[in-house]
């Protein structure tokens, strides 16, 4: 007989701070998946005989089935029990670690890393909300976010050091073998140290929804990249746009019309909740813009090893790594704004010198450019969770946190999807040269532009005016027990 559902906050600090941990270990195997993944990508291709889009897709497909699971993930956590479903996760995303270690065709690595994706996906929103009811003071949680966006700066500081030294030493294989270990401890520990928590009004199942926000994804998804290959302006490219658009629109019409939905649009009158979710789709859509276009550049153009490339990225890894503890720090003292200030203005002279880069730019015209991203990176992942969270009602915090992973696995998908086919379209199927990138890295210039503008809108009186209101204007029965 299972145990029954307990108030996490009720824990002693130590039992709390141990959660924190091992639910930033589930974020530890998603995040340094992607990581070593990149560096492996140029060895995929010639192991697999695989162009530009089929390395798209080997990354692309995991994040689209993680960025169209999410919300269902978050709220199946909230409904089912959190601690359930995030078991379940952790064996799914374990096994299917396994399969792409093994995958014989780059078809089958697709399907497998779509196994990865379904158990990803209720992995970071169900921590994320069992972090959250873990940690109710607003101070607690600002500090708590900031150590669980460090593990995305761990994944970067050694994914790509790792990942370089596998594919060198034994191959691109066993980039994925890391995932095994951490997940079968993560199962153990869970089993031993989480108890099972439960929202007490979770939301129903919403399945028109999630039907209409996977073919959003995947026809939008599968439009960027195929394009420069089929023709933008082909019958099925240009069918993909016309069903991505009537989704769209039928979403937002269906959701409007329920009483639960997949997607509360009400959350978005916000302004805070909004911007955090245009936040997480630019600073994420520049995350994996960057890491894709880099290893095109160094392997490709540079001509680097996987371990000499994975070298080349620690001046970033090293800021991603040691600045968002800081950032949490600084949210939960003093608020988001100067955070956000310092991520959009690295995000965007980062990439401004990244625009600039030749086949024989200097290594430490690379490296300066690479930290100065870096730092922008660091700064930017407590600020958008405190902001997708605050006003939010705790008993809905699964969904609440699933809206803005949702929204970094979108930005990640189409980051990678438009800067990979302004490369194809660059290079028109020969090798990738340092001019075919400008594209992709000014694209990326805007994404800093974003951050930059939003980051200040979000901050402003005016944005926590509408958070008081949007939260008034809520079902009162609905908001109870709103976070802070």
């Amino acid at each position: 007989m299972s145990n029954p559902p307990v108030a996490l906050h009720t824990l002693s600090r130590r039992r709390r701070i141990g959660i924190l941990l091992i639910c930033s270990m589930s974020l530890l195997i998603v995040s340094l998946d992607v990581t070593i993944l990149n560096v492996a990508l140029p060895s995929i291709g010639h192991d697999l005989h695989t162009t530009v889009s089929g390395l798209q897709w080997t990354v692309d497909a995991y994040t689209l089935v993680l960025a169209s699971l999410l919300m269902l993930s978050g709220s199946t956590g909230d409904r089912l029990g959190r601690r359930k479903v995030f078991l379940t996760g952790l064996g799914l995303f374990t096994v299917g670690s396994l399969l792409c270690s093994v995958a014989p065709s780059l078809g089958l690595l697709v399907v497998f890393r779509m196994m990865q994706a379904v158990g990803g996906s209720m992995l970071n929103p169900v921590a994320m909300s069992i972090v959250t009811n873990t940690f109710t003071d607003p101070r607690e949680r600002a500090q708590a976010l900031g150590i669980w966006a460090a593990v995305v700066g761990v994944s970067m500081a050694f994914g790509p050091l790792v990942g370089g030294a596998l594919v060198d030493s034994v191959g691109w294989r066993s980039v994925f073998w890391i995932n095994i270990p951490i997940g079968i401890a993560a199962i153990v520990l869970t089993t031993i140290f989480v108890p099972e928590s439960k929202a007490p009004r979770p939301r129903r199942l919403d399945a028109v929804g999630q039907a209409l926000v996977i073919v959003i994804l995947t026809t939008l998804t599968y439009a960027i990249i195929e394009a420069p290959n089929k023709g933008w302006s082909s019958p099925l490219i240009t069918t993909c746009w016309i069903a991505s658009v009537v989704s769209i629109v039928a979403l937002l019409r269906w959701e409007k019309r329920r009483d639960e939905p997949l997607l509360e649009l009400r959350f978005f009158h916000s302004i805070p909740f909004a911007g955090a979710a245009v936040l997480a789709l630019a600073a994420f859509g520049a995350q994996g813009g960057f890491l894709f276009l880099n290893t095109l550049y160094l392997q490709e153009v540079r001509g680097l090893s996987p371990i000499h490339a994975g070298l080349a990225l620690l001046p970033m890894a090293v800021m991603a790594l040691v600045l968002p503890p800081l950032s949490g720090r600084m949210v939960g003292t003093r608020g988001s704004r100067l955070p956000l200030l310092i991520s959009g203005l690295g995000t965007l002279a980062g990439f401004l010198l990244l625009s600039r880069l030749s086949a024989t730019s200097s290594m430490w015209y690379v490296e300066f450019s690479y930290a100065v991203f870096g730092v922008g990176f660091g700064f930017v992942n407590a600020p958008i969770t405190t902001a997708a969270v605050a006003g939010m009602p705790r008993a809905q915090a699964g969904v609440a946190s699933a809206v803005a992973s949702t929204s970094r696995q979108v930005g990640a998908t189409l980051g990678v999807a438009v800067v990979g086919a302004l490369a194809v379209s660059a290079a028109h199927r020969g090798p990738v040269r340092a001019s075919d990138l400008v594209s992709g890295w000014w694209v990326l210039v805007g994404a800093g532009v974003v951050i930059l503008v939003v980051g200040q809108l979000v901050t402003s009186a005016r944005a926590r005016l509408s958070a008081e209101i949007t939260a008034r204007e809520l079902n009162p029965e609905y908001l109870e027990g709103l976070a802070t």
